[in-house]
């Protein structure tokens, strides 16, 4: 097909269009680092990414508050070795993007609540609808390990086969999302998660959701996700809610 430039009808060529994706992800990863920085579930450490065709976008090796479009990094998703600038755990992010091909973006973060949560079971069922929106369950990977080769970030995705969380024990969590911005989303319901878990597991009897209340939920996260996002994207205050408040209830 040839294009035409210059006029009304001018159509995009696909390397233009190849570009300008690639533009906006990068845009997309930035916004997503700054808000994962704003509501506190990252220290000086944490990265997100994103599906770039053959390829993964990431955040660098620094403090997700100062990340630019400029310092995203490209890693080829067969990468044997890691580009300089890269996070040690890029590793993990490229492990699930060849382990699940629906994962289009993922977020690497440090709830606190995770530390605490992923110490208690191996294996989290959604106490409340919002939690659905994770997997029916949420299962944790069972070592401690920086995942920084190849081989520990195969086997932390090999844990994590269907859904959208994992848990590491004593290293955090991961999440997946169709955006970089649902990523962290989900990452913040998470934490949301972990906190409502413990809380149960501390005043008795844990009564999860049934399988079908589960699949109700999930039925709607599409729809109802990329809300969440512009929420926190906007205010970037989520304590104010969280499982005390508008998280477990009805999201209209």
């Amino acid at each position: 097909m040839h294009t035409v430039y210059g006029l009304p009808g001018h159509l995009e060529s696909r390397e233009e269009r190849t570009v300008n994706r690639v533009s906006t992800q990068r845009s997309e990863l930035v916004d997503a680092a700054h808000v994962l920085s704003r509501l506190g579930l990252v220290t000086a450490y944490g990265h997100v990414s994103a599906r770039a065709a053959a390829s993964m976008l990431i955040t660098p090796a620094a403090d997700l508050a100062t990340v630019t479009e400029s310092t995203v990094v490209e890693v080829p998703l067969e990468a044997t070795s890691l580009p300089m600038a890269a996070p040690a755990e890029a590793w993990a992010h490229l492990a699930l993007y060849r382990a699940r091909p629906d994962a289009e973006s993922i977020a690497r973060a440090q709830p606190a609540s995770a530390f605490a949560a992923a110490a208690t079971t191996t294996l989290l069922t959604p106490l409340y609808g919002q939690a659905a929106w994770l997997g029916e369950s949420i299962p944790v990977h069972d070592s401690a390990h920086l995942l920084r080769s190849a081989q520990l970030a195969e086997r932390a995705a090999r844990s994590l086969p269907t859904g959208e969380a994992l848990l590491l024990r004593g290293n955090g969590a991961l999440t997946l999302g169709a955006t970089p911005g649902v990523a962290v989303a989900r990452m913040w319901l998470l934490s949301v998660a972990c906190d409502g878990w413990l809380a149960a597991r501390a005043a008795g009897r844990v009564t999860p959701l049934t399988a079908e209340e589960i699949a109700s939920w999930r039925a709607v996260r599409d729809e109802l996700l990329p809300r969440l996002w512009r929420h926190l994207q906007r205010d970037g205050a989520p304590q104010e809610i969280g499982w005390r408040g508008t998280a477990g209830g009805e999201p209209g």
